[in-house]
C-alpha cells in the first residue's frame, strides 16, 4: 500500500512521507483494542505525541471519508493498450468498491 498524500483538502499535517509510512503500518500492528494503542504508534514513528498521533489518525478518517464521497477525485487510471471511456466508468465503481477501509 502506498502512503497517503500528504495534501488531501482536510489536512494540517507537516508529517513526512516516512512518517506516513511508519503511522500506516503501526495502524496495521495496533488495531482499536489494543492496550495503549496511541502510545505505542507514537512511540514507532518516534519524535511525535500521542495527540498528535490521535489528531493524524482524525485526518485520516477524514480524508478517507471526502475519498468515499466522491469529495477528492480519484486519478485516472488507464488500463495497458488503452480503454475507451466506456470503461472508465465501471473501473471507477470497481475502484471505489475496494477502497472502503472500514
Amino acid at each position: 500500500m502506498e502512503s497517503w498524500p500528504l495534501s488531501f483538502p482536510n489536512s494540517n499535517s507537516t508529517w513526512t512521507a516516512k512518517q506516513n509510512k511508519l503511522f500506516e503500518n503501526a495502524l496495521a500492528i495496533y488495531y482499536k483494542e489494543t492496550p495503549d494503542r496511541w502510545h505505542n504508534i507514537a512511540k514507532v514513528i518516534g519524535g511525535t505525541t500521542e495527540e498528535e498521533v490521535k489528531r493524524q489518525y482524525e485526518i485520516l478518517l477524514e480524508d478517507i471519508k471526502c475519498i468515499e464521497s466522491g469529495k477528492v477525485p480519484l486519478p485516472n487510471y488507464r488500463k495497458i493498450g488503452g480503454s475507451s471511456g466506456l470503461n472508465n466508468v465501471s473501473n471507477q465503481e470497481e475502484r471505489l468498491k475496494n477502497l472502503k477501509l472500514k
